[in-house]
C-alpha cells in the first residue's frame, strides 16, 4: 500500500525523530511529506513508533491511496513517483 504521511511539529528533536523513523520506512518528499509503500504490518509499526514521538499540539496525518488514486497522482515539480514506491493490486 502507498501511504503518504505529513507532519507539523514544532519541537525540533521531536521533528527530528519523526523524521528519522519515516525516513526508514520510505522516500522524504518534501520536508515534511513522506512516500512509504509499506505492507499493513509495517504501517502498524510506523504508526506505533510515531506514536511514542507525537505529543499534543503535534500534527501528522496518514493517507492510504488506493492504487486508482496512485494513478492520478501528478508531480509538477521534485522527484517522481516512481514504480518502486507503488503498491500495485494484482
Amino acid at each position: 500500500m502507498l501511504v503518504v504521511v505529513c507532519y507539523d511539529i514544532p519541537d525540533d528533536k521531536r521533528r527530528n525523530k519523526a523524521s528519522n523513523i519515516l525516513k526508514g520506512f520510505g522516500t522524504r518528499v518534501q520536508r515534511s511529506v513522506f512516500e512509504c509503500d509499506i505492507t499493513s504490518i509495517q504501517f502498524d509499526k510506523l504508526k506505533e513508533n510515531l506514536k511514542r514521538v507525537i505529543e499534543e499540539g503535534d500534527g501528522l496525518r496518514y493517507y492510504i491511496l488506493c492504487s486508482n488514486c496512485i494513478e492520478k497522482i501528478e508531480v509538477v515539480q521534485g522527484m517522481p513517483v516512481t514504480k518502486t514506491q507503488l503498491y500495485f493490486a494484482v
